[in-house]
């Protein structure tokens, strides 16, 4: 596994669990507001064993009851399975963080019960992926199938899109609904950063969260994150 780094404890990453969150370096998109974007490049230096992070976890186990595996795009990794069974022999869950354009991956690893809990990004409508993923010509039918595959509820999931004020709209956010039905979908609020690649871009203002939250707040499984329902 080519992990970049590690959270060592997180209280609010993976719902109800204790985690750590691993971060693995690479990633088939560009999507210009990422945070972590010197998680992109599949080459890096100071890459870290994945001895350090399985024995930190051992050590752990009493404590920590979930692990994260984000990234960049974690499927990009030839060895993510393997890697993933020795933390499973640990006695961790698994929540594992994807664009979803690795579908068949995806699939295996839900079916073999290797995970135990999908977080999905969605970028856009799908007018505006490409814009909003830094790909041109992206191929979204890996995506629509994760998405479809998902919602067959094979495991515990959710949705989520980060909005930002240049890329998204309410119509998108309309249009992403019609598509994911009653799934667990979850808006966060885009924060600039020095690692983003786009610094130009800007970020929803509370008033503006506030609104969209009075508009979305009829639909039972949208949220936005740090904006309580019925405000």
């Amino acid at each position: 596994m080519r992990i970049a780094g590690y959270e060592k404890i997180s209280l609010q990453d993976y719902p109800n669990h204790i985690s750590c969150i691993i971060f693995t370096q690479g990633c088939n998109l560009k999507c210009p507001f990422c945070q972590n974007s010197t998680l992109i490049p599949m080459d890096a230096n100071n890459l870290i064993d994945e001895k350090e992070i399985l024995e930190y976890l051992s050590l752990r186990k009493n404590i920590l009851n979930g692990v994260t595996i984000s990234g960049g795009e974690p499927t990009l990794q030839l060895d993510l399975k393997e890697f993933i069974k020795k933390v499973k022999n640990i006695g961790l869950d698994i929540k594992l963080d994807t664009n979803g354009i690795n579908f068949n991956l995806l699939k295996e690893l839900v079916e073999n019960k290797l995970i135990d809990y999908v977080a999905m990004d969605i970028k856009n409508s799908f007018s505006k992926y490409d814009l909003t993923s830094g790909v041109k010509n992206l191929n979204i039918e890996n995506i629509i199938n994760s998405i479809n595959f998902l919602k067959q509820n094979h495991i515990d999931y959710e949705f989520r899109t980060t909005i930002i004020n240049e890329y998204h709209t309410i119509q998108d956010i309309f249009e992403i609904i019609e598509l994911i039905g009653n799934s667990k979908y979850y808006l966060q609020n885009f924060k600039n950063s020095d690692n983003v690649l786009d610094k130009s871009l800007t970020s929803f203002t509370e008033e503006k969260l506030i609104l969209w939250n009075e508009i979305l707040k009829n639909y039972a499984n949208v949220y936005i994150r740090g904006i309580e329902k019925g405000v």
